[in-house]
């Protein structure tokens, strides 16, 4: 399969390929998989290092592989909250500096001239309505003055182009543009995206601590991403109790000593009430109802951005 994989598949497709392979079938041979196929979950990363050095004669090397596994390690994360000892595979070494600058650096590795090809590109493919909501969230984020939004987006309406956009537009700027969603599935749509209880370090019984806060020290690198992001956007975070977005605005102010809402940070939710709320174990549909983030009292601050126009059945 990976090796099929290669022949059409960049090194990350094929490095998210193996991470699905992982967390869903749970190989026995999970090591066999990766000495067989590392050069090409591995090619990329060579690539860059030819480049940089301006050398083709370099090789692969451990510490090439190494890089590899732990882009591979994140993704079994995103996915399924597993680290690859899970799975019979020996962790990639990290150092203490590695560790506390790993978010940063995954926060400022995108290209510049790719993520600005990206929009100049897709921009212009954009319906009105999707160009309205835009320019609306692109406007929060220049004014800098943080921002509290909801994209209200059915299925079909192009609600990860407009994010995806949104995102490239930032990081062509070198701007930090942070996306989390609510499940794994969810955040593989978005560039960069992982869940918001990998990122966020979210208790998992959350329901019942109306007090919580992230597990995010202040000196830590997710800190200094937080302080320095220009845009948090939480994808389908409909799924999500109200109490993670309590305790998201606790954390952001302490962490930035911000009194404002979110800290002052500008935090784009999106998702559809319609199709998913918080699953309580052994609920009501009236504990239902509490649970969602339309019963949080911050929701009163909310401004709602919507798309109603249904792209997939144009297109039929």
């Amino acid at each position: 399969m990976l090796a099929e994989a290669a022949l059409n598949c960049t090194a990350i497709q094929i490095c998210l390929l193996f991470a699905i392979v992982l967390t869903t079938f749970f190989p026995a041979r999970a090591q066999i998989l990766w000495d067989n196929d590392k050069d090409s979950m591995t090619d990329d990363i060579l690539h860059q290092h030819r480049t940089r050095c301006h050398d083709l004669a370099i090789t692969f090397s451990d510490a090439m592989y190494n890089e590899a596994l732990i882009a591979i390690k994140d993704l079994c994360i995103v996915i399924a909250n597993l680290s690859l000892s899970h799975f019979g595979k020996n962790s990639p070494n990290q150092t203490e500096f590695d560790l506390m600058n790993t978010e940063m650096n995954r926060e400022l590795q995108y290209s510049t001239v790719e993520m600005a090809a990206i929009v100049a590109h897709n921009v212009p493919l954009m319906n009105e309505e999707q160009r309205t909501v835009y320019d609306c969230l692109m406007l929060a984020v220049s004014a800098g003055q943080g921002g509290f939004f909801f994209l209200d987006a059915p299925g079909g309406t192009g609600k990860t182009f407009v994010i995806s956009l949104i995102l490239a537009e930032i990081r062509s700027n070198n701007g930090i543009a942070l996306a989390v969603a609510s499940s794994g599935i969810a955040a593989t749509l978005l560039d960069g995206g992982r869940t918001a209880h990998s990122v966020f370090k979210l208790p998992l019984n959350i329901q019942n601590n109306p007090d919580a806060v992230w597990n995010i020290k202040k000196q830590s690198s997710m800190a200094t991403v937080l302080k320095q992001c220009k845009i948090i956007i939480w994808d389908e975070c409909t799924m999500a109790h109200k109490h993670s977005l309590e305790a998201l605005n606790r954390t952001l102010k302490d962490i930035k000593n911000n009194d404002n809402l979110f800290g002052g940070t500008l935090l784009v939710l999106s998702g559809d009430f319609r199709q998913t709320l918080p699953v309580i174990p052994r609920s009501t549909y009236a504990d239902e109802i509490n649970a969602c983030l339309k019963s949080s009292p911050l929701w009163r601050n909310v401004e709602k951005v919507q798309l109603k126009v249904n792209m997939r059945v144009q297109m039929l």
